[in-house]
């Protein structure tokens, strides 16, 4: 039992992998549409949701914290997705909407560029020149987006626990080398690893509804959850009728107990 996250490049190949990786070892394999859909359920457009997975945050962006409710609408779906186990899910940053997850396996895969420019080619009719400016232009974006709202460079191998590169090998050793890698006790996924990821969507669901809210949205806020106990730290605000909003907002999703504040 385990949780396998394949990030990679457009047109590198990560469905087809994903696919024969679920197939060797008997699991379900999900895309990105089934989290946008789970995600989308809380209020917010497809639209909304794809523009905060792909697209780099502009001067906009950075002057609000939109883009980061539906990161965590992304996150909590994502992680209600994948709570049981036995999962493959190669839809775009899962290995950092999950990197607070214990043992989920990050798989990194690399396709050479002209196999990638082919394959654009043939799926979305571009020219030669064409689809390599686009493709050079969606892992440009990729990178900055990774780094502005995450820190990290989207292609530091120390953030995957496996990098593949299907320059060097077919797709079928590809997937039994994740497959067995998979198999190993230390990503087995248990019960423990079920609650760390509920609570992992619960405190998602939580800043998200806290960034929504009129009265709280304003507050840079950071939220744990803790066997259904939420604590909310952070920028709290003096005002106390601000406060009791903040408890009540949080106290009010599914799965809340109860509401702590400050440290």
């Amino acid at each position: 039992m385990c949780v396998i996250t394949i990030s990679r490049g457009l047109f590198s190949g990560g469905r087809a992998l994903a696919q024969a990786v679920a197939q060797e070892l008997g699991y379900r394999c999900v895309g990105r549409k089934v989290i946008l859909e789970r995600a989308a359920a809380r209020g917010a457009s497809h639209e909304e949701l794809r523009e905060a997975l792909e697209k780099p945050p502009g001067l906009i962006d950075r002057l609000s914290h939109k883009r980061y409710v539906f990161l965590y609408l992304l996150q909590a779906a994502l992680a209600e997705e994948v709570r049981d186990g036995d999962v493959v899910y190669h839809g775009l940053a899962g290995h950092l909407l999950l990197r607070d997850a214990p043992r989920v396996l990050r798989i990194r895969l690399l396709a050479p560029m002209e196999s990638r420019i082919a394959a654009a080619q043939d799926r979305i009719r571009f020219g030669r020149e064409e689809a390599e400016a686009y493709l050079k232009k969606m892992d440009d974006d990729r990178r900055k987006w990774s780094h502005y709202l995450y820190g990290v460079d989207w292609e530091d191998p120390s953030l995957y626990d496996l990098v593949v590169n299907l320059e060097c090998m077919q797709l079928d050793q590809a997937s039994r080398m994740v497959a067995a890698l998979a198999r190993q006790k230390h990503f087995e996924f248990d019960a423990e690893c079920r609650q760390k990821m509920d609570e992992l969507a619960l405190q998602s669901r939580v800043r998200a509804d806290l960034a929504l809210h009129p009265a709280t949205a304003r507050f840079e806020l950071q939220v744990v959850a803790d066997r259904g106990t939420i604590s909310i730290r952070g920028d709290i605000p003096k005002d106390l009728r601000i406060v009791e909003e903040m408890k009540v907002i949080a106290g009010t999703v599914p799965g809340v107990t109860k509401v702590r504040l400050g440290a």
